[in-house]
């Protein structure tokens, strides 16, 4: 691959920060572009795990729309 067409240490950090978000948002696309180490993917399938051994927490969508829409007491 050969050098970049613009010269990053030029650009404001406002600038590299949106071209950062571009790279993401174009990596994120493809899942496969960025695949989990088998580290990651323990860590997460020891996360699920434990949510699914404390069961339902918090409230559903429509729960909270409902409180949300209520008047105050």
């Amino acid at each position: 691959m050969g050098k970049a067409a613009i010269q990053i240490d030029r650009l404001s950090r406002d600038e590299q920060l949106e071209l950062l978000d571009q790279l993401w948002e174009t990596l994120g696309r493809d899942p496969e572009a960025l695949p989990l180490t088998p580290a990651q993917k323990q860590d997460l399938d020891r996360r699920l795990d434990e949510l699914e051994s404390e069961g339902p927490v918090g409230m559903s969508w429509d729960a909270a729309v409902d409180q949300i829409r209520s008047p105050p007491r």
